[in-house]
């Protein structure tokens, strides 16, 4: 689509208002605010050939005009500004980051709500994966009668437990036993040679307890099967709840439940590590709960490895420019510190 640069600077002016006040906006409005020095009659006229270009649209109760879905990619992919952050939004931002943190969970979520708080949009963070992961150690601790707690420990720290039953005549002693057994199979191996290390296992007769064994194989192997879904962490839920395009209850509902089951976010965060960045408006979304919405998300990297991918949902009328710098920041950010935990030993 080919647009006079006086059209684009129209259509500039127009996006850029309509994302601060949520207001449509009339001729007038940009000839006060604009400084083109256009009357009020010709930039109307003009107007007028971007509703016709689907550019622009006249919502029933007003005489002003919005942008269409097609004038917010046209925006993005040609005139937005992507404004360096000033010092002291820089300053802010990096005085959450220099505040202790010895954990990835710790830096997750304080990467949620610094960037929830940073673009008064809804954040998520998918955790970090690290392909390093190495196997220390599997335990059954004997809980009650009759159940016992399956644990797997990696070099990253407890990496999933789960409540098992236990035949009777498995004694405490015997749990033990096998919780030895597994960890001399298993130790050393990465999450994604175990299934053919416990197919091994079960290969010698086990006995009156071999379908308990078999159960037992089953339950670790989910346990890493689960464990490769990795969390999604989400700061500032309400935050879109803010802006008058999510007042209609039903919408606002919607928005919330996607929230809690996070299956989406987690797909969307999950295809988002292939893109350094991604801006995705509207319709554009693959997955139906998100297609009132705009979703803008980078990657954070330690070196040249990808760990995971973060970013916002916010209205189709966000501050993508100022989404954009703050991402960008802040993935370098997170790498940083993620970097800095590897080197102590943290993670």
């Amino acid at each position: 689509m080919e647009l006079s640069s006086r059209k684009l600077e129209i259509l500039k002016a127009i996006v850029d208002d309509f994302i601060v006040t949520g207001v449509p906006v009339g001729s007038r409005t940009i000839s006060k605010k604009s400084g083109m020095g256009l009357s009020s009659a010709t930039i109307r006229n003009e107007m007028s050939d971007l509703e016709e270009l689907g550019l622009l649209e006249q919502p029933h109760t007003s005489a002003g005009r919005v942008p269409s879905q097609l004038a917010y990619r046209l925006y993005v992919d040609r005139l937005m500004r992507v404004e360096r952050l000033t010092k002291p939004e820089i300053d802010h931002l990096r005085g959450y980051f220099t505040q202790q943190m010895d954990e990835v969970e710790q830096v997750i979520d304080r990467t949620a709500k610094i960037l929830s708080d940073a673009t008064h949009y809804t954040s998520m963070v998918l955790a970090p994966k690290f392909d390093n992961m190495l196997i220390k150690g599997v335990h059954l601790v004997p809980i009650s009668q009759g159940l016992a707690l399956l644990v797997v420990v990696t070099d990253k720290g407890v990496f999933k437990d789960t409540t098992m039953r236990i035949p009777g005549g498995i004694d405490p002693e015997y749990l033990h036993r096998i919780s030895g057994m597994l960890t001399e199979r298993l130790a050393g191996l990465r999450p994604g040679e175990v299934q053919s290390a416990l197919r091994e296992f079960l290969k010698p007769d086990l006995g009156a307890y071999r379908q308990f064994f078999k159960e037992l194989m089953d339950a670790v192997e989910q346990n890493f099967a689960a464990g490769e879904k990795r969390e999604v962490v989400l700061g500032g839920a309400a935050n879109i709840l803010n802006y008058p395009e999510y007042s209609d209850m039903d919408k606002a509902r919607n928005f919330l439940m996607t929230l809690e089951t996070k299956d989406v976010l987690y797909e969307l965060l999950n295809r988002a590590s292939k893109m350094e960045f991604s801006v995705t408006i509207g319709t554009e979304n693959e997955f139906e709960q998100m297609r009132d919405c705009s979703v803008v998300t980078a990657t954070y990297k330690i070196g040249d490895q990808t760990l995971g991918s973060f970013g916002v949902i916010g209205p189709t009328r966000m501050d993508y420019g100022k989404v954009i710098s703050v991402l960008d920041y802040m993935g370098k950010s997170l790498g940083e510190i993620l970097s800095e935990l590897m080197k102590r030993g943290e993670i």
